[in-house]
């Protein structure tokens, strides 16, 4: 069976048809700028490649290019609709209602929408992207995949905040977490790489993105995360604040005339290591650069990343009452040695020691300790779109 694997942004749609038996991508690509001009890409396993403009006014119109590219004569990889057996899609929360995958119907739609409020910018453009599917493929099975599930297992005192009751009573104002589908993939495949039981075991996976978390997995299970009630708490990332005093809100408030709305978007889009370089940049490529020829905030910015996220694994060591492997995951923790580089060399007290030229190297898998480090230190890459497969697949 071919699942099909699909994450809906409020104006970008990535997808991949992934051979559930074999659990290859046959066809990857985005759909971007849908509803303004409109930006086409297609990749298929043979090679084939497609890269134009199309005019997609809607989500449903970029899921019918989709569809149209996947059978299409000349470059598509299925010969028929009927080939896709299921679709899996990503959704961001689930609140407290989900926490598993679960078939999409009427109902499961409508805790969705329920949940929009928590996420507003995301779970929206999730049912566009169902909604675009029920129209286009009627008889194909779908499933939901929640961002949230994985870290439904955290005990209260992880997930409640410092505030009066009633706020989580009436509005279920708790911490929730994100990136709960690679939390759960990395975890399980570190396992595995280190040959260790995932059912006893404490493993902290640093998903270092743009976006980023890190999560303390005891027993296979997430008992605490670095998001919140949304992904703006936390870790320091590429446009979000992370952790501050929340009076520092009200301050702005008064010191420059903002309305709440607009110092929480500046704080999500504005901030973090774009905000902390001056507006030089969010992409840790351009900030490795202007570091090197000695461009202080850069610097500084790369500095309070890598404290941040060496706070974080610290606090859940303790959490964990130990740890027998760290994983670095997603775009930055696979990719940037010095970030690795500065987050390990915090971590001496744990007896690891970095292996610079591990570190240095380019692969998929790979230990960056040294064989007599007491903490196994791993890159273990992530892959959110597999995770969603296989859960679509258990479920279908």
């Amino acid at each position: 069976m071919n699942v099909l694997v699909l994450n809906c942004g409020s104006s970008s749609l990535k997808y991949q048809l992934i051979n559930a038996a074999t659990e290859t991508a046959l066809a990857t690509g985005i759909c971007e700028r849908i509803g303004i001009d409109g930006k086409f890409k297609y990749k298929s396993n043979t090679g084939a490649k497609v890269e134009k403009q199309v005019t997609m006014e809607t989500h449903e119109t970029a899921v019918k290019c989709v569809l149209d590219a996947l059978v299409e004569p000349e470059t598509g990889v299925i010969k028929s609709l009927d080939e896709i057996g299921a679709v899996g899609h990503r959704v961001v929360h689930g609140g407290e209602s989900f926490a598993q995958s679960v078939v999409i119907d009427d109902e499961v739609i409508k805790a969705i929408e329920a949940c929009s409020d928590l996420a507003p910018l995301h779970n929206p453009a999730n049912l566009i992207g169902i909604n675009a599917c029920k129209a286009l493929m009627p008889n194909v099975p779908m499933v939901a995949v929640f961002d949230t599930a994985f870290h439904q297992s955290m005990p209260a005192r992880a997930y409640l905040y410092g505030l009066p009751c009633k706020y989580y009573d009436e509005y279920k104002i708790r911490k929730y977490g994100f990136h709960g589908t690679s939390h759960s993939f990395v975890s399980k495949r570190m396992a595995e790489f280190a040959g260790l039981d995932i059912n006893n075991s404490k493993i902290i996976v640093c998903h270092l993105g743009n976006g980023a978390s890190v999560t303390a997995v005891l027993n296979g299970k997430s008992i605490d995360t670095s998001m919140g009630l949304t992904p703006l708490e936390g870790l320091t990332m590429g446009t979000r604040s992370g952790d501050i005093d929340p009076a520092i809100i009200e301050y702005i408030v008064n010191k420059e005339g903002k309305t709440v709305s607009e110092v929480i978007a500046m704080l999500n889009k504005e901030s973090g290591v774009q905000g902390m370089s001056g507006g030089l940049s969010s992409d840790f490529r351009d900030l490795t650069i202007a570091s090197e020829e000695g461009n202080v905030l850069a610097i500084q910015a790369l500095e309070v990343y890598s404290y941040r996220v060496a706070k974080y694994i610290g606090s859940y060591v303790a959490a964990m009452n130990g740890v027998d492997a760290i994983a670095f995951t997603a775009g930055i923790g696979e990719n940037d040695d010095l970030v690795r580089a500065n987050v390990v060399g915090y971590l001496g007290y744990l007896g690891i020691t970095l292996d610079k030229e591990k570190n240095n190297t380019k692969s998929n898998e790979l230990y960056i300790c040294t064989p007599d480090s007491k903490v196994k230190v791993a890159i273990i890459p992530t892959n959110e779109e597999l995770a969603i497969a296989r859960e679509t697949m258990a479920l279908i």
